[in-house]
């Protein structure tokens, strides 16, 4: 009889070890983006946020979700670049892994990719369509007839 535990069921979230690997990894990658100078034309002066870090099962491959300072407002310098600072971070995805190693106590120091944070588009699209005078009017009835 195997000692092993049964895998997740798929349509499962992450695990708790997956979620705080996670966030050791994320608050570890922001100290070293903060303390490191990396030599890039596209990372120059540009600041980037780690909204969050999710990782395989296996806890050996972790993307990354990435986004750069004021990438959603049209008069910062980092806007329309958020593909250039992404591919900057990928190609320096193994020296941040070589300084990420040294920051965390894991058994195996995780692969990185790095991808654009979508989520911050979404929403802005998303209070697009709320205030939008037709949805608001839809919004507005609904909350009167209730």
């Amino acid at each position: 009889m195997s000692s092993r535990k049964p895998s997740r069921p798929s349509g499962q979230g992450p695990s708790q070890r997956q979620l705080r690997a996670g966030e050791l990894i994320r608050h570890a990658l922001v100290e070293i983006l903060r303390e490191e100078e990396i030599h890039d034309p596209a990372l120059q002066g540009v600041s980037v946020t780690i909204t969050e870090v999710r990782l395989s099962p296996d806890l050996k491959h972790a993307t990354c979700f990435v986004e750069p300072l004021g990438a959603g407002v049209a008069a910062a310098p980092t806007a329309g670049h958020e593909g250039e600072i992404v591919r900057a971070l990928n190609e320096h995805a193994r020296f941040l892994r070589g300084q990420l190693g040294r920051h965390i106590d894991m058994k195996f120091t995780p692969d990185l990719r790095f991808r654009h944070d979508e989520s911050f588009d979404a929403a802005t699209r998303m209070d697009r369509l709320f205030n939008d005078p037709r949805v608001r009017a839809d919004l507005e009835r609904d909350d009167e007839e209730n």
